[in-house]
């Protein structure tokens, strides 16, 4: 187990003023950070829990085979790559199957590597099978996992996000649970007696459904983002979205 991964909230103490005046210094002498990035919320809180704490330089993002769709959620590249670009972060891809997803995860790994990155800040939140995998994948590469969300309550991730300005729309529901209705749906605290009276998790963690941010405190706009359509794809309701055509940000 890497060093600090024993206790959750280990990492939470050591956060400063990331809008220090000397902020620039303060970030240089921070260790280098990579985020394992969905493009939903839980990623978007767990970069915000350490962009105190590390100086992160950018975001790791997997696709489909054919480079069209995000692995994880769905979602349009050029989706992804436009939170980056309002971030200031730079954004690492590599495509893969589910049966290559490792090795090629691991490559892409082993660049931040050779980029002077020492840690990867990953979204999960009690999947311990997704935690361990991140622990070894890391490891095997020569870095360190960081879970900021580990063990938290779910309900509460999910105010928490919203209370501090976050705002994320449903791009990804399964469809035995939740319907094609809740898709393009702003996260809000009305959702939670709903979600627990279907027996879904607060945070979706068990993949019941999946999120885009649309606008976050530390983005400087917000993503501009069209739907184009939905459909039923093994057993989850999707939300094509794209940039609006029309936006100059």
């Amino acid at each position: 187990m890497p060093a600090n991964q024993g206790n959750a909230n280990a990492w939470h103490v050591q956060v400063i003023d990331a809008d220090d005046a000397a902020g620039n210094v303060v970030k240089n002498a921070l260790p280098r950070a990579a985020v394992s990035w969905s493009g939903g919320k839980d990623s978007c809180l767990a970069f915000h829990r350490m962009r105190a704490v590390f100086n992160v330089q950018v975001l790791v993002t997997m696709l489909t085979e054919d480079g069209t769709r995000t692995r994880s959620h769905g979602l349009r590249p050029e989706i992804i790559a436009r939170q980056a670009a309002l971030l200031d972060l730079e954004l690492f891809t590599a495509r893969a199957s589910w049966q290559t997803y490792e090795a090629e995860f691991k490559r892409t790994l082993r660049q931040l590597v050779e980029r002077g990155i020492s840690h990867v800040v990953f979204g999960d939140i009690f999947l311990d099978a997704s935690k361990a995998w991140a622990d070894r994948v890391c490891r095997e590469c020569g870095l360190e996992a960081v879970e900021p969300l580990w063990g938290l309550p779910t309900d509460d991730l999910f105010t928490n996000f919203i209370r501090i300005g976050g705002e994320a729309v449903i791009v990804a529901t399964r469809a035995a649970l939740l319907d094609a209705s809740w898709l393009n749906q702003t996260l809000d605290p009305s959702m939670l007696p709903a979600f627990r009276a279907l027996g879904v998790d607060a945070c979706g963690e068990r993949g019941e459904y999946h999120t885009l941010v649309v606008g976050f405190p530390s983005v400087r706009s917000r993503l501009p983002i069209c739907e184009r359509g939905r459909l039923l794809h093994n057993g989850y309701w999707l939300l094509d979205l794209e940039l609006c055509p029309n936006d100059s940000t």
